[in-house]
């Protein structure tokens, strides 16, 4: 029997933003996307880091922003892989009784990664380089970098699947929702290509928190 899909109350009832983004902020993570998802690609290939550990990272990072809608996807995609419901919801919640020890950095990073808004300290990063390498700690941030960018669309989507149940959030308002929303599918492909471009003349996904 497949385990239900279940996620905190805190989340699934929430009807105030945790965290809100900008549509300035949402393109800027849309930029980073090509450069990500490449990434992504060539670990799935390669198999560097585990895929339960990616989707652990990205639960930590759903957790800080506080998205319902990115919860429950996440949440599904994490049963369908084999984490427990009891795991998944330590995670949403902020608890670390199921981090393990040699992931406990990486999952600090994504926490800190999330709490910067996308643009975490030089030192965070530098810290996951010496404890993961490289090439590890680059995809523990294009994972982290995939699921903000989930995220800030994710949120206001949220916040308009309440309203049409008549919940609306309290710091929300329609105008606000839709904008975003549709300004999100408009500047996608905008964004995308931005990033292509960045790729292909060299640029780093690597930014910092005083680099912007």
């Amino acid at each position: 029997m497949k385990n239900s899909i279940t996620i905190p109350e805190t989340i699934s009832s929430r009807i105030v933003f945790k965290r809100k983004f900008s549509l300035r902020e949402m393109y800027r993570s849309f930029v980073f996307l090509p450069g990500a998802i490449s990434k992504m690609i060539e670990n799935k290939k390669s198999k560097l880091v585990d895929e339960d550990f990616i989707r652990r990272l990205q639960l930590a990072v759903t957790e800080v922003n506080g998205c319902p809608a990115c919860s429950y996807q996440h949440t599904k995609m994490a049963l369908q892989q084999g984490m427990s419901n009891e795991e998944i919801s330590s995670f949403l919640s902020g608890d670390d009784d199921f981090i393990k020890p040699e992931e406990a950095k990486a999952i600090l990073f994504a926490q800190h990664f999330a709490d910067s808004r996308g643009y975490p300290e030089k030192y965070a990063y530098d810290a996951i380089v010496k404890e993961y390498g490289k090439n590890e700690a680059q995809t523990i941030l294009s994972a982290a970098q995939i699921m903000i960018a989930g995220n800030m669309y994710g949120i206001p989507y949220s916040a308009f699947q309440s309203r049409l149940k008549g919940k609306p959030f309290k710091d929300s308002t329609l105008f606000y929702e839709l904008g975003m929303l549709v300004m999100g599918v408009v500047l996608l492909p905008v964004a995308i290509l931005h990033g292509m471009v960045r790729m292909v003349f060299g640029f780093s996904n690597i930014k910092f928190k005083n680099s912007i």
